[in-house]
């Protein structure tokens, strides 16, 4: 009997190790990885670079209180600030949903700055930014939040895709200080908004003067064509959420504010004892550095769209596949019902990936996957939901 608590609905597997795009059971099965512990190993298991510098890391300091500086912290920041290309300062905390209770203290922050005494955030249909007190209510999943109620005041919700309706309620609402948006949603089954829709919310977050905070915790990190996912639409959020995949699994969370509301933090107004470590932040300099001298997003682009296109190919006229949709290497099949147990069968043909919003497949490979394992992916899905419906 085991004494972990049981808030997880684990497979019947567990790793002993892995290698690039490949990992082994305890049992020396050998499985393709189309999931990266969700989208977090973008560089693949036992990656040498980042295994070197974890190595290395911690041999000499793994943790350093932020009463001192950190030089690795101090390296890390000033890259993502270059690559965000804006004037701006970074923060970093132990995870996602960390990153995301950042940008949600700086929308207060700013509000309380221009004298507005309970601020409001407008947040999305369908988002999820983590699993806190303050993250489950800004998402929008009932299962997230059931038994934790009440929910926290001063959130808006809208409808994702949908610009109209975040202009109605900021004309509506002068309290709202903020709009908080996934630039593609992953955990409701991997929703990709129309082309232009965050440049609308940019135009009406300059109009309106209120903040726009970028979550990019799974859609980040080169995962869907470029380093970062809102870099397709040209435009500069005022910050912007990372974690996942920015040191290759080892926990770490970033938030990059614009100038001049990282001004708004006051030393002591923020902080965290794990965040931001000489470990952390090594792994994620060395990672951050091979996803661009490699150019992964590059080639996460280009996977990409191989998988996609094959899979509308092949599953074209397939009853029971209501939609497939996704960018670079963040992709979701739809199927017609629910379908976890699709996951069992999976494991049985050498592949591992994981199910969104209940019914949809997602499929989230290392950013280095190569033709052959892509053409992996591409024969097994069809087969795979074939045989689902076979058997059921």
């Amino acid at each position: 009997m085991s004494h972990l608590l049981g808030v997880y609905n684990q497979l019947p597997i567990q790793w002993e190790h892995g290698e690039g795009v490949w990992l082994f059971d305890t049992n020396g099965n050998k499985y393709l990885d189309a999931f990266c512990g969700i989208a977090v190993t973008g560089l693949g298991h036992n990656h040498p670079a980042v295994t070197a510098t974890i190595q290395s890391q911690a041999a000499k300091v793994i943790h350093a209180s932020n009463v001192v500086q950190i030089p690795q912290q101090m390296e890390l920041a000033d890259r993502l600030v270059e690559l965000a290309g804006m004037d701006a300062k970074a923060f970093f905390n132990n995870s996602g949903a960390e990153a995301v209770e950042t940008l949600l203290k700086l929308a207060r922050l700013y509000g309380h700055s221009k004298n507005i005494e309970i601020p409001k955030i407008i947040v999305m249909e369908g988002a999820f930014h983590g699993r806190t007190i303050a993250t489950i209510f800004a998402g929008a999943s009932a299962k997230a939040q059931a038994g934790f109620e009440p929910a926290i005041h001063g959130l808006v919700r809208v409808k994702f895709n949908d610009a109209a309706a975040i202009e109605t309620a900021l004309k509506l609402d002068k309290d709202i200080v903020a709009v908080l948006v996934e630039p593609i949603q992953g955990e409701s089954g991997v929703q990709v908004p129309s082309d232009d829709y965050l440049n609308k919310v940019r135009e009406l977050c300059d109009k309106y003067q209120v903040l726009m905070l970028v979550d990019e915790v799974q859609c980040g990190m080169g995962r869907t064509g470029t380093f970062f996912c809102h870099e397709q639409n040209k435009i500069k959020p005022d910050a912007i959420s990372l974690a996942k995949g920015l040191a290759n699994g080892v926990p770490i969370g970033a938030c990059i504010i614009r100038a001049p509301y990282c001004d708004l933090f006051k030393v002591g107004s923020h902080g965290a004892t794990f965040g931001g470590n000489p470990l952390s932040c090594a792994a994620a300099i060395t990672t951050v550095n091979e996803i661009i001298s490699h150019k992964w997003y590059e080639n996460a682009a280009k996977q990409g769209k191989k998988i996609n296109d094959s899979l509308r190919k092949s599953l074209a006229g397939n009853k029971h596949v209501v939609d497939i949709r996704g960018k670079g290497l963040m992709l979701g099949v739809q199927l017609d019902k629910e379908c976890r147990d699709i996951l069992t069968l999976a494991l049985k043909h050498g592949i591992i990936f994981n199910i969104a919003n209940l019914n949809t497949i997602r499929l989230l490979p290392p950013l280095i996957i190569d033709d052959v394992q892509t053409q992996m992916i591409c024969d097994l899905i069809p087969q795979l939901i074939n045989e689902y419906y076979a058997e059921a």
